[in-house]
């Protein structure tokens, strides 16, 4: 028999009196509770990733809370166990804060205290899990997932669709945002095929001057123009048995979109100043952030060339089409960063959780991965939300230190946060935290923060 995981709070105590004191209060609270006499046989009902928090008195026949606390760590030294004592054992309490406890109470305490207690560790306690799925969504992945991370609809559907292209032959359009990992598609796409031991050649054609462009692509002959001394082997023939990656484009001149559509068509070259065909034997995948129908259209595209390249069509969606894959893909860059730089990795915490979700990531994943890059460093995770979305600008700042230094700010991080979004009253945003009135006033008073400075606020809802 395993402990239902929609317990919340399981809580052990020998006095039936205040076992009965203590379940009313959290049940009060809208807690779901299993109260239990005894701490025998508990530790065999817990799952590892149970969501729930114990409290458990210290002083009981048989199975004493001490030996419950190292029992439980034993199978999950990350689950919160907090302890209730009488006056004479809080020397006992401090030694089993030592050994792991998140907290304990001495009685007589109030019942606003246990509360306060227990809902900071569930608080802490889902923070725990979620990064522990986290990491355990990051390391069982396949070749393909491990390059594009995320378990969002849209990033399945193209991984399906990269693995169901990649043994073709066909060529590839490949359409995204900046920043959307363009250049990664194209390589996974390469190296699962048949070519994976041919030459892998990236091309941004707009970075190249019109002046060079025709010379780098295709390559010229000695003479071919003033300053060809030597013959040149261009980018397409240098490409010859892998793969080509066109990047932007949308770029290329009319001119030099005539020979590439000739290139795709007849997969031969012909070098400036030269006149031999060279056969070749590539792969081309393009890419691009503009609609190339609509450019087309426009003039500013061959429409040839469009539907040639739009055979086997791959759309990259944006980072702010996708979900929790930010959650997944931040992690997986700052634990990347914190090894390439020695550094012990940060576990997110709520408040930038849920920053990290709001943010609408303009610059996609190449915005995600510079500001993971700051958060493995230590320094202040800082994104402007200022659209499209109507947000804010949210700061959140990385704490080290213990447990109550994290706690603290995790409490902090999460009004703030809920600070920054409209109210219309103090009760609101009581309500939206979950939390009383009264408590709310002491909260914003401890963490120097103000009503005031919520998103929209009234003068006539006044604390107590």
């Amino acid at each position: 028999m395993t402990i239902d995981n929609r317990i919340q709070v399981v809580l052990i105590d020998d006095d039936p009196h205040l076992r009965q004191a203590l379940s009313q209060t959290l049940d009060l609270a809208g807690l779901k509770i299993l109260p239990l006499s005894e701490a025998k046989g508990v530790v065999g009902q817990l799952e590892r990733d149970w969501p729930g928090v114990v409290v458990s008195d210290i002083r009981m026949p048989g199975m004493d809370g001490l030996e419950l606390l190292t029992e439980l760590h034993a199978q999950d030294p990350e689950l919160p166990v907090l302890l209730i004592t009488g006056h004479g054992d809080v020397p006992l309490a401090v030694q089993a804060m030592r050994a792991g406890a998140y907290d304990f109470l001495e009685k007589p305490f109030a019942s606003d205290a246990l509360l306060d207690s227990v809902r900071r560790a569930l608080a802490l306690r889902r923070l725990v899990l979620d990064n522990r799925s986290l990491r355990l969504a990051l390391s069982d992945r396949n070749e393909l997932s491990t390059r594009l991370v995320g378990q969002s609809a849209p990033m399945l559907r193209l991984r399906e669709q990269i693995g169901a292209l990649a043994a073709t032959k066909a060529d590839v359009l490949i359409l995204g945002e900046t920043g959307a990992g363009k250049e990664v598609v194209a390589r996974a796409l390469h190296d699962l095929s048949s070519r994976r031991n041919g030459p892998f050649v990236a091309i941004n054609a707009g970075a190249l001057a019109e002046s060079v462009v025709e010379s780098e692509l295709f390559g010229h002959e000695p003479g071919a123009f003033t300053g060809a001394q030597k013959r040149r082997i261009g980018k397409f023939e240098f490409a010859n048995g892998g793969t080509l990656f066109l990047d932007e484009i949308e770029s290329m001149s009319l001119d030099v979109q005539v020979k590439l559509l000739r290139m795709l068509q007849e997969r031969v070259v012909e070098r400036l100043g030269g006149n031999q065909l060279i056969p070749l034997d590539i792969r081309v995948i393009a890419a691009t952030k503009e609609d190339l129908r609509q450019a087309a259209d426009q003039g500013r595209f061959r429409a040839d060339l469009y539907y040639r390249l739009n055979v086997a069509p791959l759309r990259i969606p944006p980072l702010r089409e996708r979900g929790e894959d930010a959650l997944m893909l931040f992690q997986h860059f700052a634990d990347e960063a914190s090894a390439r730089h020695g550094l012990p990795p940060h576990e997110l915490q709520p408040g930038q959780r849920a920053l990290l979700l709001r943010h609408s990531w303009p610059g996609n994943v190449r915005e995600l991965q510079n500001a993971a890059e700051r958060f493995a460093l230590g320094l202040e995770l800082a994104l402007d939300n200022s659209a499209p979305d109507g947000g804010v600008s949210t700061t959140v700042e990385v704490v080290s230190g213990g447990l109550s230094e994290q706690v603290e700010n995790f409490e902090k991080t999460l009004i703030a946060a809920e600070l920054a979004r409209p109210h219309s009253s103090v009760r609101s945003l009581a309500e939206a935290l979950g939390i009383p009135r009264k408590t709310l006033h002491d909260k914003l008073r401890k963490h120097g923060l103000n009503f005031a400075d919520s998103g929209a606020h009234s003068h006539t809802d006044e604390l107590d």
